[in-house]
C-alpha cells in the first residue's frame, strides 16, 4: 500500500481490503521511522489523524466516500490548521496554534483527506533548498547529503519517501515544482487565483499560490480538484465553475494519444546555463513527446533572462509588507527583554526571523523606500508585464511550452549557503511562470549523471491545467520514471 497511486488506495478501501484507520496508521508508522533522517514534518499529528480516518471509514461505510476520502496527506506548514501548530517554518511562529482551518484546509477536510501533519518549508517560504527553516533543513530522500528544493522540500521529501502519498504547498517562485524535479515526483502550481490564498501566510501576495504534490500527475489531478474553488474572502480568487482535471485524464492512450498537440521549446531555456546531464535527459523527455504523437516548434521568451531580477524587487517588496504583522504584540514570538514598545517590535523580530527572512525584508523596504520605489519597484513590475506577454505571444504558436525546471540536479546541503545568489539562479525556469500568472507542472522525466532525479516543466496558457496534466499522464502511461522510488522507499 505504500507505494500505491491514489485510485489504487481508493479501490482498496472502496472494496474493505484496508481502514482507512489501517492506511492512516501504516503511513504514521513509516514517518516515525523515517523523519528523523529526513526532517520532512514540523509537526505530527497522530491523534488527529487517527480521528479523520475513524470519519472516513463511516463515511465509507455509508457510501458517501468521495474519490479522497481516507487518503493521507501532508501540509505544507503554511496553511493555518485549526488547533494544530501552525509555525511558517519560523521561530516567529513556533508557538502559534492556529484558531482556524484554511480554505484548502477546509476543502481537502470536508473531502474526506486524512492530514498526518504539517510539513517542514523554508523560513516562510523564503528559500529555494529548505535550509533556511527554523526546525533544521529537509534532506532528500535520494541522498541524504542533498537539498530536497524549497520552499516546500518537506511536502516534496514526504511524497517521494512514501511518508504520505499526497501533500500540499506553495508556489510563488517555483517552490512547488522545484522540488518536485529534485526529489522525483510530480507537482502542480495551478493559474493564480484557482486556489484560495485565505488562511495561507503571506509571503508574496501578488505571486503565492498553492499547489499540489503526488507521486503522478493522475494523483496530482484528483488532489488539485479537491483544493480549487471560489472564496469570498480572498480578493484574489476567481469566481468561475471548478473542473473535474481527473476526469480530463480519461481519454485512451492507445495509438499516438498526443497527436494534434504542439509544445513549444523556448530557446532561452536550451542556451547556456544547464548542465549537459540534464540536457540530455530533457532531450529525450522530449523525444518521447514525440513518439507520443506531440510535434514541437521552436518559440521565444525574450525577456526570460529578466525575471529573476524583477522577482527579487516585487517579491521582497511584497514581503517587507506582510511580515510586518509580526510585530510581538497579538501572537507569534516576543523577546524576553525590551525597554519600550520600539524595542519590543525591533528585539522580537531580530530573534524571530531568520538570515533568509531579514535579507528579503531589507531588499524590500530600500526597493519601496523613497527615491527607489520608481527606480527599482515600477520597473520591475514593467518587466513583469513584458514577461507575461512573451508567453501570450509564444503560446499563439503552441499549446504548451516544455522545458527544463532546474538547470542541475540538486546540489549538497550547505554548498550555496553562503551565495544567496547562486541559490536564486536555481529558480531560473520556474520564476517567469508566477510572474505571469501562469500554470506550470514538473514531472520526473529521468536521472542526472549523479543519480538523481530531473523534471521536465510544462508551462500552460491561463486555465489550462487540464491540458498540463493530460499531456503529463500520457509521458507517464508510456514510461516508468514516475514510479521509481528511493531506496527509502522501498
Amino acid at each position: 500500500m505504500i507505494n500505491a497511486s491514489l485510485p489504487e488506495l481508493r479501490r482498496a478501501l472502496d472494496a474493505r481490503q484496508i481502514s482507512a484507520v489501517e492506511l492512516a496508521t501504516l503511513f504514521l508508522d513509516r514517518i516515525d521511522a523515517l523523519n528523523p533522517a529526513l526532517n520532512a514534518f514540523i509537526t505530527v499529528d497522530r491523534d488527529g489523524a487517527l480521528a479523520a480516518a475513524r470519519a472516513a471509514d463511516a463515511r465509507i461505510a455509508a457510501g458517501s466516500a468521495g474519490p479522497l476520502t481516507g487518503i493521507p496527506l501532508a501540509h505544507k506548514d503554511v496553511f493555518c490548521t485549526e488547533g494544530v501548530l501552525t509555525t511558517c517554518g519560523s521561530k516567529m511562529l513556533a508557538n502559534f496554534v492556529s484558531p482556524y482551518d484554511a480554505h484548502v484546509v477546509s476543502l481537502l477536510k470536508a473531502a474526506g483527506v486524512v492530514s498526518l501533519g504539517k510539513a517542514n518549508m523554508d523560513e516562510f517560504a523564503m528559500g529555494s533548498s529548505n535550509e533556511s527553516s527554523y526546525f533544521g533543513a529537509v534532506k532528500n530522500p535520494w541522498k541524504l547529503d542533498r537539498i530536497p528544493g524549497g520552499s516546500s522540500g518537506g511536502s516534496a521529501a514526504a511524497v517521494a519517501a512514501r511518508l504520505a502519498p499526497i501533500a500540499t504547498g506553495t508556489d510563488t517562485g517555483g517552490s512547488v515544482r522545484q522540488p518536485a524535479s529534485y526529489c522525483g515526483i510530480t507537482g502542480i502550481k495551478p493559474t493564480y487565483g484557482l486556489v484560495s490564498r485565505y488562511g495561507m501566510i503571506a509571503y508574496a501576495s501578488s505571486l503565492d499560490q498553492g499547489g499540489a504534490f503526488g507521486a503522478s500527475a493522475e494523483d496530482c489531478a484528483l488532489l488539485l480538484g479537491a483544493m480549487t474553488g471560489f472564496d469570498e474572502r480572498d480578493s484574489t480568487s476567481l469566481e468561475r465553475p471548478t473542473e473535474d482535471y481527473a476526469a480530463a485524464l480519461a481519454a485512451p492512450a492507445s495509438g499516438k494519444p498526443l497527436e494534434g498537440l504542439t509544445i513549444g521549446l523556448p530557446r532561452e531555456f536550451f542556451a547556456e546555463g544547464m548542465a549537459d546531464d540534464v540536457r540530455a535527459t530533457i532531450d529525450a523527455a522530449i523525444a518521447q513527446y514525440r513518439a507520443l504523437g506531440a510535434t514541437t516548434v521552436e518559440v521565444s521568451l525574450p525577456n526570460a533572462k529578466l525575471a529573476i531580477p524583477a522577482y527579487y524587487v516585487i517579491a521582497p517588496a511584497e514581503c517587507s509588507s506582510n511580515l510586518s504583522r509580526f510585530d510581538g504584540v497579538r501572537y507569534g514570538h516576543r523577546a524576553a527583554d525590551y525597554g519600550d514598545l520600539g524595542d519590543m517590535y525591533a528585539k522580537s523580530r531580530a530573534e524571530g526571523f531568520g538570515a533568509e527572512v531579514k535579507r528579503r525584508i531589507l531588499v524590500g523596504t530600500y526597493v519601496l523606500s523613497h527615491g527607489y520605489y520608481d527606480a527599482y519597484y515600477l520597473q520591475a513590475q514593467r518587466l513583469r508585464r513584458l514577461i507575461a506577454q512573451d508567453f501570450q505571444a509564444a503560446l499563439q504558436h503552441c499549446d504548451l511550452i516544455a522545458g527544463p525546471t532546474t538547470p542541475t540536479t540538486a546540489w549538497a546541503l550547505g554548498e550555496k549557503a553562503d551565495d544567496p545568489v547562486q541559490m536564486y539562479l536555481s529558480d531560473i525556469y520556474t520564476i517567469a511562470v508566477n510572474l505571469a500568472g501562469l500554470p506550470g507542472l514538473s514531472h520526473p522525466a529521468g536521472f542526472g549523471a549523479d543519480g538523481l532525479p530531473v523534471g521536465l516543466q510544462l508551462i500552460g496558457d491561463y486555465f489550462a491545467e487540464s491540458r498540463l496534466l493530460g499531456a503529463a499522464h500520457r509521458f507517464q502511461q508510456a514510461t516508468d520514471w514516475h514510479a521509481r522510488r528511493p531506496a527509502c522507499a522501498g
